[in-house]
């Protein structure tokens, strides 16, 4: 797989002091390194307490055996993130060093190091838990150029940009997303050798962000996507009856439209709509819906053994961006229209399956 060419999108500046960054992913490569050494010399034991437990557990409530598929797939994560720390400093000597910022070169090499980082992980998962993958509409993700919106509902959905599109289409993603994600060192390092904008919860200044988020679509090549999730978090009935609630309060002209949402938070219409309005005219969107990882919240649900042996189905929806209407209230209508359409192919795609959120 060779990454297209990248265009020349804008790089954003590392935010807070030197020393806090510095700081911050010290401690972060340091807790990988410190655990992939622990893990790979304590597994033997690890596993073997892992089996017993597992045991127990499935004499007793018939649990999956899930701790040991978890230990190998942690250490296969992080010996992941030993490969990408190794790659990181390749790609930064051999692209320039500090006079290599920007260069086409580092930018196609750090896409196809993410496409690389985002298989190993799900590629570990897939086969330790026995997950099965459907995808349909897989043929309107190419060529890029264009804005991917794609359902929140698990802590594996992030990995789907790069491994259903990127890496059979070539193209490199530009993210817009969360701070926390930081945490993950390679991510917090790499993003910043290619468009990405890490936005905060309850950030005090959304001027700035709503800015950064328009910039991220200028100057995106056919080798390229951009992608959003419009909810801005992980849905869950309660934080949906909320949300539709303070849209009621706030926003009642789309009231209506945000109470016919049953499985997906409304839109957070902020980034969305600045998108809309600052990509290039003509830009299309493709939404992305999935059913088979609700559940999997947190690292607790892959514990109780929710992951084992799901069944995974993504289908993706291409619009023309020509037929995207002017106006804020027309566009916010049609991104309500479409967003309800992903609910609803959800919807009956977990009453197929007897499933619910």
């Amino acid at each position: 797989m060779r990454v297209q060419t990248p265009g020349r999108g804008p790089l954003f500046p590392d935010q807070g002091p030197l020393g806090a960054r510095i700081r911050r992913r010290v401690i972060g490569a340091t807790a990988e390194i410190t655990g992939f050494v622990l893990l790979t010399v304590l597994s033997p034991l690890l596993m073997l307490v892992g089996f017993i437990v597992d045991l127990v557990l499935w004499m007793k409530n018939r649990r999956p055996f899930v701790n040991i598929r978890v230990i190998p797939a942690v250490w296969w994560f992080l010996f992941g993130e030993m490969k990408a720390y190794l790659k990181l400093i390749f790609i930064y000597i051999f692209t320039g060093g500090p006079w290599g910022r920007g260069s086409i070169r580092r930018r196609r090499w750090i896409y196809a190091l993410r496409i690389a980082w985002a298989r190993n992980h799900l590629i570990a998962i897939r086969i330790l838990f026995g997950l099965k993958f459907e995808i349909e509409g897989g043929e309107v993700t190419g060529p890029g150029g264009y804005v991917l919106m794609p359902r929140h509902v698990s802590i594996l959905d992030n990995l789907i940009g790069d491994v259903f599109i990127g890496h059979p289409r070539g193209i490199g993603v530009r993210y817009v997303i969360k701070e926390e994600i930081r945490a993950l060192t390679p991510i917090d390092i790499g993003g910043r050798w290619i468009p990405t904008v890490f936005v905060k919860r309850g950030s005090l200044d959304p001027d700035t962000e709503i800015a950064a988020v328009r910039a991220l679509t200028h100057d995106m090549s056919e080798g390229e996507i951009m992608a959003i999730y419009p909810e801005g978090t992980r849905p869950t009935p309660r934080k949906i009856a909320r949300a539709q609630e303070v849209i009621s309060e706030k926003q009642p002209e789309i009231a209506p439209l945000a109470a016919r949402l049953k499985h997906l938070l409304p839109p957070r219409l902020g980034g969305p709509l600045a998108i809309l309005d600052e990509a290039s005219a003509g830009t299309d969107i493709v939404f992305c819906g999935h059913v088979g990882f609700e559940g999997i919240r947190t690292v607790g649900d892959v514990f109780a053994g929710v992951l084992v042996g799901r069944q995974i189905k993504i289908r993706f929806w291409r619009f023309d961006g020509r037929e995207i209407p002017e106006g804020e209230m027309a566009r916010t209508e049609w991104l309500y229209d479409k967003w309800q359409m992903v609910d609803d192919w959800v919807g009956a795609e977990l009453d197929a399956r007897g499933e619910t959120d």
